[in-house]
């Protein structure tokens, strides 16, 4: 089974918890105690190893990312499929709520995006195979390790995964500046798959046709459009308003 690093004290600890297959864990010498424990009590009870490591070798590991002290050995992040996302919902008795990033290239907006997932109870992501940040240690350090209980699908054609959830009874909204539809005066309650489109080009025209309908956020400034991963927050918090 292949394997990858994680870094940082809340992605090594959501790892740990999700009970995902740890191999060992780094922990560095000069980390604080107190800050570590957590992590040190878990690991035990999972039976990874533990070992204490000078920092400089941490940051060889994984360079550029901020370890906090901690890095592990992980087995490989498993990719839901898109049914395990609607038998989340249908577990929880939920009208769906899926997201659909559009090419969303930055590991941090995908971190960000997963971490307000988990907070609104999004029942899965789904995001191409091909132009799309993928699970790296950089996603999950973002997401502070929510990356570990958000299910993600990777699919081979979004035009067709979302023409299946169409017929499936899931109706799709594309977050887009050229919407007529505002936001706060659109149902959201009905099942949904939210689309999310690229940093600099937004959702692909192919993509936008296949939406349902448009939303877009109000915008009362000189910059008309904000962050992918802040637009996905805000309109994921207007899904929880309108169905809680």
């Amino acid at each position: 089974m292949e394997a990858e690093y994680i870094a940082g004290k809340h992605s090594v600890l959501e790892a740990i918890r999700s009970q995902r297959s740890i191999h060992k864990i780094w922990i560095s010498d000069q980390a604080q105690k107190s800050s570590i424990q957590p992590i040190v009590t878990e690991a035990k009870t999972s039976g990874a190893i533990l070992q204490y490591v000078d920092k400089k070798k941490l940051d060889q590991m994984v360079p550029g990312i901020k370890h906090q002290g901690v890095v592990a050995q992980v087995a490989s992040y498993q990719y839901a499929e898109v049914d395990d996302i609607l038998k989340a919902a249908a577990e929880k008795n939920e009208a769906p709520l899926i997201l659909i990033l559009d090419e969303i290239e930055d590991p941090h907006n995908l971190g960000s995006i997963l971490r307000s997932c988990d907070c609104t109870g999004v029942h899965g992501v789904i995001l191409p195979k091909r132009r799309s940040a993928g699970l790296t240690a950089s996603v999950s350090k973002t997401s502070a390790g929510a990356m570990e209980h958000i299910p993600v699908a990777r699919v081979t054609n979004l035009g067709q995964t979302i023409d299946k959830l169409k017929k499936q009874g899931i109706w799709i909204a594309g977050a887009d500046v050229s919407a007529e539809d505002n936001l706060y005066r659109t149902d959201l309650t009905l099942p949904i798959g939210i689309v999310i489109g690229n940093e600099h080009k937004g959702i692909g025209r192919l993509i936008k046709e296949k939406c349902d309908f448009l939303i877009k956020l109000p915008m009362y400034g000189q910059i008309n459009s904000l962050n992918a991963s802040v637009a996905a927050g805000v309109i994921m918090y207007e899904v929880v308003r309108q169905r809680h």
